[in-house]
């Protein structure tokens, strides 16, 4: 995930700078008159607010935004604090979006753009003098400075001179993050943790908030474009694709063995028949791969990825399988923990809450180090654990210990579709 790309950015993304107009895909994020779609919010864990009466909520608020009133002004179609004050906070929410701004600071201040309501894209004096080199100032701004297990700063310095406006363009898309600084980039495509809760993902939405403290800073020229599920797929395939090969030809089965009469090939995806189940798989055999897929459930809709499945018998039982459904459906509101989406059934359980409406396209990204698995589902890891030594809750899974296998589709009687499947073949840990 964190190889450079030409891909960073779409062209839309290069909002121009003050003065001239901006794309007609992005909107206006602030007005350029008052603080109208604004309110105030200090420093707070999301989860202790959201637990609060809406008597304290009230409260909290209120205090927030008089010291906005105090320490947030308009001049000249440039928003200003003086380095005080609490955070300057979207009243929307958003989830996968384009963000563009510039502003301009002062020596000492430090500041950032929290996403989602999480801390953050960093903005701060780069220069010695400014006195935060040993906590990588001097690397430059714009980097993810909260993340502690994934990268937090820029490749390079791109901070302008202290009176020059300097131009940022983010881009999320679940929890992943990918920023521009002065047209350089600054984050290419880093999972951002969750500064509240680091055993959860990011919020698959939340508010955008300008960070200030220690001193003056402006901003101008805010601008959203909200992305929607079909183009974050787009974008989520094209990145770091590098290695990955196509399995599925989109018209046939060709290279694929198993109960290929249970399934479909419908609109150049793979289709389990209603009221079929069985199991289909490659002809080849993998170790240590990725794999990249998009899948559309129907309402209730059932199926499973076979990971490393020997060619017979049950996939859960003998290699490992990852579930695919509808984790909305009443019916399944009763389920085990690890029976949800995305979990490696009996084994590990998925954090849940970041599938599209039934019915869209979603977009999976599965990894298989040795016994540690990643899945990504829609840019953000909803597992991320190593299966060693794990009790299975399943009696008789003899094949949770696979290192090698066939990858597949678990068929539930649901016509649940797949499509854009490919490969990549990993190294395997030594």
């Amino acid at each position: 995930m964190r190889h450079l790309t030409a891909l960073l950015l779409p062209c839309a993304m290069l909002v121009a700078q003050q003065g001239t107009s901006a794309p007609s895909s992005f909107q206006p994020l602030w007005n350029g008159v008052d603080l109208a779609g604004w309110h105030g919010q200090r420093h707070f864990d999301p989860y202790k607010l959201a637990a609060m009466s809406p008597e304290e909520r009230s409260k909290l608020r209120a205090e927030d935004d008089a010291t906005v009133a105090q320490h947030w002004s308009v001049q000249n179609g440039e928003l200003v604090n003086d380095g005080q004050g609490a955070y300057l906070t979207t009243d929307k929410d958003y989830g996968d979006a384009e963000y563009s701004l510039d502003y301009k600071t002062v020596a000492l201040a430090d500041s950032g753009i929290y996403l989602r309501g999480s801390p953050q894209v960093q903005i701060w004096d780069t220069t010695e003098a400014g006195g935060k080199w040993n906590l990588g100032a001097d690397k430059g701004s714009g980097g993810l400075w909260n993340n502690e297990k994934h990268e937090r700063f820029p490749p390079k310095l791109a901070d302008k001179a202290f009176g020059e406006w300097n131009h940022l363009e983010i881009r999320q898309i679940g929890s992943l993050t990918w920023v521009k600084l002065n047209g350089q980039v600054a984050v290419d495509g880093v999972v951002m943790e969750n500064y509240w809760n680091r055993k959860l993902p990011l919020p698959r939405t939340g508010p955008l908030q300008l960070q200030t403290h220690g001193g003056e800073i402006r901003f101008r020229n805010l601008m959203v474009r909200e992305i929607g599920g079909e183009e974050a797929n787009q974008l989520l395939a094209a990145h770091a694709a590098k290695g990955f090969e196509s399995v599925f030809d989109g018209k046939s089965f060709a290279g694929w063995l198993g109960d290929t009469d249970s399934y479909e090939v419908k609109d150049g995806a793979v289709q389990c028949k209603a009221g079929k189940g069985g199991n289909v798989f490659t002809e080849k055999t993998y170790r240590d791969f990725s794999v990249r897929l998009q899948f559309k459930l129907p309402p209730g809709g059932n199926n499973g990825l076979a990971i490393r499945y020997p060619g017979e018998g049950d996939p859960a039982y003998a290699s490992f399988e990852l579930q695919v459904l509808d984790d909305s459906a009443p019916q399944y509101k009763t389920l085990k923990e690890y029976q949800y989406h995305g979990s490696v059934y009996g084994l590990v359980a998925s954090h849940r809450g970041y599938q599209r409406p039934v019915g869209e396209w979603n977009f999976e990204e599965v990894t298989v180090r040795g016994s540690h698995f990643l899945v990504m589902l829609n840019g953000t890891p909803i597992v991320d654990a190593d299966t060693k030594g794990l009790e299975s809750h399943l009696k008789g899974h003899q094949g949770k210990d696979r290192t090698e296998g066939h990858f597949g589709f678990c068929g539930h009687q649901d016509p649940v579709a797949f499509r854009g499947m490919q490969i990549k073949v990993l190294d395997a840990v030594k």
